[in-house]
C-alpha cells in the first residue's frame, strides 16, 4: 500500500516538474497546475493503471486503451526477443556476436540463458520512444 501512495506522489512531482521545467521562469511562477489539476491528473492516471507488485511498476489496466503513439510492451519485448534470438551475449568480449548458423528461438533456451542474455541486453540497449525501436547504448554493437 506504500507503493501507491509514494508512487502517486511522485508521479504528480514529476508532472508538476516537468511542466514548470518547460517554461521560462517567469511564466512558471504564474501558470504552475494548482493542487485540484494535480489531482485531477492523479486521479485519472489511478483509474486507467494499477500497480503490479512482482514487477514493481505501474501496468494500464485491461480494458484501457493506451495513449496514442505509445507502443505497446508486447511489441517492445518482442523486439528485444528477435535481438536476442539472432545474437548472443559474450562475456569475456562484452560484446554481442551473431549467432550461427541458424538462431534458436527464445523459448528453446534455458531459463538461466534467457534471464543473463536479457540482462546483458537492457544493460547494453535502451528503448528510444521517438523511433520506437531498441538502441546500442555504446559500442556494443554485433560484429
Amino acid at each position: 500500500m506504500k507503493h501507491i501512495h509514494s508512487a502517486a506522489l511522485l508521479l504528480a512531482l514529476v508532472a508538476t516538474a516537468g511542466t514548470a521545467q518547460t517554461r521560462p521562469a517567469d511564466a512558471a511562477a504564474e501558470a504552475s497546475p494548482t493542487r485540484a489539476q494535480v489531482r485531477m491528473e492523479t486521479k485519472e492516471f489511478l483509474r486507467t493503471h494499477r500497480w503490479d507488485e512482482p514487477l514493481e511498476t505501474w501496468i494500464l489496466k485491461s480494458g484501457v486503451e493506451p495513449p496514442t503513439g505509445v507502443v505497446s510492451r508486447a511489441t517492445v519485448k518482442a523486439q528485444r526477443d528477435e535481438y536476442m534470438r539472432r545474437n548472443r551475449w559474450v562475456e569475456s568480449t562484452d560484446t554481442w556476436v551473431p549467432r550461427t548458423p541458424v538462431p534458436p528461438t527464445i523459448s528453446s533456451l534455458t531459463r538461466e540463458q534467457v534471464r543473463a542474455e536479457t540482462i546483458a541486453f537492457t544493460r547494453t540497449h535502451h528503448w528510444d520512444e521517438e523511433t520506437e525501436v531498441w538502441v546500442a547504448n555504446r559500442a556494443s554493437k554485433p560484429k
